[in-house]
Formats: C-alpha cells, sequence, structure tokens
C-alpha cells in the first residue's frame, strides 16, 4: 500500500503514463483531468510496485472491486509490472471489473490477455466526456 509521501511520484507516474497512452484526450481535458487527479490521487489507497530502491514505478487503485486505475510508468511497459499488480488485485477481488478507454487499443487488449471480457459500454466516461469506455469483468 502507499505510504505518505508517495503520491507526489504516483502524480508523475499518472502523468508520465497518460502522456504515453492518452493521445486521443484534448489539451483542455487533459489539463482538467490532470488537476481531478493531483487533487484526490496522493490521498488513495494505491498498491504500488517498486525498482529496488524502493522507487514506485507503477500503482493500482481498487475500490470495492472495481479497478479505478492501473497506471505504468512508460520506462516499464511490458516488464510485466502492471500484470502482477492486476494478479494482486484479482487475488482480492477474483470477480474484479474495470473500465478502459476505448480509444486505448492497448489498454483494451491488456485486460483481455488479462482474462477480461466485456460486458458493455458507454458512449462517455464517467465525466461526460465524449470518451468511450468499455466495461470490463474478470
Amino acid at each position: 500500500m502507499s505510504r505518505p509521501g508517495e503520491g507526489e511520484r504516483a502524480i508523475e507516474t499518472w502523468r508520465r503514463a497518460v502522456d504515453a497512452t492518452h493521445h486521443f484526450l484534448t489539451p483542455e481535458d487533459r489539463l482538467e483531468i490532470d488537476e481531478q487527479v493531483s487533487g484526490f490521487l496522493p490521498q488513495a489507497p494505491l498498491w504500488l510496485a517498486v525498482d529496488a530502491n524502493d522507487c514506485p514505478l507503477a500503482f493500482v487503485l481498487i475500490d470495492d472491486g472495481h479497478m479505478e486505475a492501473l497506471f505504468v510508468d512508460p520506462d516499464h511497459r511490458g516488464s510485466g509490472i502492471g500484470s502482477a499488480l492486476v494478479r494482486h488485485g484479482l487475488a482480492l477481488h477474483p470477480k474484479m471489473t474495470a473500465d478502459v478507454n476505448e480509444q486505448n487499443g492497448q489498454a483494451v487488449g491488456f485486460y483481455e490477455k488479462m482474462g477480461f471480457k466485456r460486458t458493455g459500454r458507454s458512449a462517455l466516461d464517467d465525466d461526460g466526456r465524449p470518451y468511450p469506455l468499455i466495461h470490463l469483468q474478470y
């Protein structure tokens, strides 16, 4: 679990990951979402993946069996960190659900490869923005 003082590193990881994968966001939406995330992420109960120096490289946020967020620093994508965090979440919540941006094809493929199945689709994201979500369940 995250510890006091790791919030800033989590925000940095989020920013780097979003900049590498969420090219579909408008600049205005990217800034607005950044403000929202910066307001809650430092206090959120995150599961972190850290390196040998205890520096966070990725995080997952799970709330009541729903994976709210999974972000991996782009320098460490493809290393198995994200899969390990998802497997940890599934050990805690065997029927875990998640939502993923439809425009983020790599993420959709990742979750489906992990064994998640599509259960629905929303035309808008949770804040009413025009970024469709794919609803998934393991």
